[in-house]
């Protein structure tokens, strides 16, 4: 058996306010996402970043529900610096994205944030050290 990773799947509770925040960060889209019950962004590498309504998912899986307690997932952006993550940290909690780590040096070598974007989804920000 051969099997690559392809996509990255993420249910949203709200398609406009998610595909606006994964826009903010860099991901391009296609006009018309923010209405559709469905969307993918190339992520480059043939990997791709899709969402789903909720109501999607249980178009086709009538008992699903959300996970509960926790972060259900976590994506992670690299930030050209250490410089970068403060200032992208910042200009999103100013729009309204929830802040949940302000940024830290983190022991592993990485100046690292965290934002919550719609749903609650984890989005790390980070940056390489010196």
């Amino acid at each position: 058996m051969e099997l690559r990773p392809a996509v990255v799947e993420l249910v949203v509770p709200d398609m406009a306010a998610s595909v606006a925040f994964y826009r903010r960060l860099g991901l391009d889209f296609p006009e018309g996402a923010e209405d559709a019950p469905h969307a993918e962004a190339e992520l480059g590498g043939g990997l791709r970043l899709a969402l789903d309504t909720e109501e999607t998912v249980r178009s086709f899986d009538p008992e699903w529900v959300p996970p509960t307690g926790g972060h259900r997932c976590a994506l992670a952006f690299a930030c050209p610096s250490p410089a970068a993550v403060d200032a992208a940290y910042a200009e999103l909690t100013a729009a309204g994205v929830q802040g949940h780590l302000a940024p830290w040096d983190a022991p592993w070598g990485q100046r690292y944030a965290v934002v919550l974007g719609p749903g609650g989804a984890s989005v790390d920000l980070f940056a390489p050290l010196g």
